[in-house]
């Protein structure tokens, strides 16, 4: 199977339009049909339902169509770092992140590296950890940042100096919004909104006492600014990271924490032996820099905390 015709299938599956695609492809009709008739039969399943005004994927067609597109940005990926191994330090750097407002650490690295390195740029891909993890481990970002309970077996990572905090987000007139924290005791019969990864994992089954999914959970999410929206408009309070909560302020809802107090943690990870292009390590070498300033300034802090006492 050659990368050519890949490229033709992703470009017929973008369309939804041989015509289409062979117009942007710079190629003639029957040629683009003959190409995608030859991988039909060379892979024995069809990819493409033929309607009257569309062509749409298949089963088969959009197993191809994740593993092309996969195969296309990590090739893409490659050449990139291959151009720029012998020149002074550019090229691409790619990160996976989760929803934090803790992410502006590695968003000032980022600039301060640009504007040392105008060579280099940034990609930010925004998912779920599954999401986020997956595309780590396929070689198709140089890191990945991750919240709270991580299996990080296979991966090398740098820990962040500060923690998140759980909570919930909701509008003012939520019953929780009275509260200066929100207890166990406080969820009864309060509609709430979780992601789908903490319902199945029952991650707060710890601090509630019992099992989580036996609260009266309306809803759930995998990233948090639809939530967020379901929160302003009045569908229930939205279990996630202060960090979070504080990006949507500005939509009238408000924070509240968790009562005992739980954290989460934030990684950097990328995977061991990584080979790095000359970007990402330099990347690397920043936020550890920064991660080692912080934690110093924290404890002289602290430091000096205990000295007045």
């Amino acid at each position: 199977m050659e990368l050519r015709v890949l490229q033709y299938f992703l470009a017929i599956a973008r369309e939804e339009s041989i015509s289409r695609a062979a117009e942007y492809l710079h190629i003639t009709q029957p040629t683009l049909s003959r190409q995608i008739k030859e991988l039909e039969d060379e892979l024995g399943r069809r990819l493409f339902v033929r309607g009257s005004r569309k062509i749409t994927l298949t089963e088969e067609g959009m197993l191809l169509r994740k593993r092309a597109e996969e195969i296309t940005a990590l090739l893409d990926k490659t050449e990139s770092e291959i151009t720029a191994a012998g020149e002074a330090v550019s090229g691409d750097v790619f990160i996976g992140c989760a929803e934090t407002d803790r992410m502006r650490f590695l968003l000032r690295e980022m600039k301060r590296m640009g504007g040392d390195y105008p060579g280099v740029r940034f990609h930010l891909f925004s998912g779920h950890e599954e999401a986020v993890a997956e595309r780590l481990d396929k070689g198709l970002i140089d890191f990945a940042l991750f919240v709270g309970q991580v299996n990080l077996d296979k991966y090398n990572y740098l820990t962040f100096p500060r923690e998140d905090e759980w909570g919930f987000l909701m509008r003012g007139d939520c019953p929780l919004a009275a509260k200066d924290v929100v207890r166990p005791a406080d969820l009864e019969g309060v509609p709430l909104i979780c992601s789908r990864q903490m319902l199945d994992n029952n991650e707060m089954s710890g601090w509630l006492g019992r099992d989580f999914r036996e609260l009266n959970i309306v809803a759930t999410y995998n990233l948090v600014f639809n939530a967020a929206l379901m929160a302003e408009e009045g569908i229930g309070a939205v279990l996630t990271i202060e960090g979070v909560g504080g990006l949507y302020a500005n939509g009238g809802l408000c924070f509240r924490p968790l009562e005992p107090r739980v954290t989460a943690g934030l990684v950097l990870a990328w995977k061991k032996y990584q080979v790095f292009s000359r970007a990402a390590e330099k990347f690397l070498e920043y936020v550890q820099a920064a991660a080692a300033a912080e934690t110093e300034r924290g404890e002289d802090a602290e430091s000096e905390g205990k000295d007045d006492e």
